[in-house]
């Protein structure tokens, strides 16, 4: 008979020796311990120790965020893959977790605007994106769209992550976004290294932190 290989099945053991093991690892130490929180959850999600590097956060980004979660604003995700990373316990019973990639309607709205799905179904949420929390991890033309919806007097998210993966877009949105972010707090991660686990895991740390 086979003997059942020994491991750990106790979730909160896992979380903390995981993240005990992240924070001997990582150098953490130019983040503030409220930052180094968001930055342990975002290695969690990736298994990247040296992600940190290319972190990007503006300094009020994390107050920002937890005002909007505190506030009921909605969180607009770029794809569902996003919206379901998202640990919907840890937020207000009043918060939406938004996507409309999947909407019929949307491959129409892309074809007219000439773009992707994600970054036209930004553009029908134009109404919810005042003091909202935007979610961008798979779609760097969801990035550049809303920078542009920015500049046209549109939207005026309360926090941007912006950190879509990939080897077209990827790098320039996000250098868009940290170059210039409209005034507005972000989050985002330099380079072709990015995706839905990193950017939902952002949204996890804001509004539960650790050990959740």
């Amino acid at each position: 008979m086979a003997v059942a290989p020994d491991y750990i099945r106790d979730p909160a053991e896992i979380y903390r020796q995981s993240f005990a093991t992240i924070r001997r690892e990582a150098d953490l130490s130019r983040f503030s311990n409220e930052l180094q929180d968001l930055a342990v959850r975002l290695i969690h999600a990736c298994g990247m120790v040296d992600i940190v590097e290319d972190l990007v956060v503006s300094g009020d980004a994390a107050d920002a965020g937890r005002a909007a979660i505190r506030q009921g604003r909605p969180i607009v995700c770029d794809v569902e893959m996003v919206r379901n990373g998202i640990i919907r316990r840890l937020l207000p019973d009043d918060v939406k977790v938004l996507c409309g990639v999947s909407s019929k309607d949307m491959a129409v709205l892309a074809t007219e605007l000439g773009t992707t799905r994600s970054a036209a179904a930004f553009e029908s949420f134009a109404d919810d994106m005042n003091g909202a929390i935007v979610v961008i991890g798979n779609a760097p033309t969801a990035l550049f769209h809303l920078l542009e919806m920015i500049d046209r007097g549109v939207a005026r998210p309360a926090l941007i992550i912006g950190i879509p993966v990939g080897f077209v877009g990827a790098v320039e949105s996000k250098d868009a976004l940290i170059t210039n972010p409209r005034g507005v707090p972000f989050v985002a991660v330099r380079g072709r290294r990015g995706g839905s686990a990193m950017a939902a895991a952002v949204v996890n740390a804001m509004a539960g932190g650790l050990g959740a």
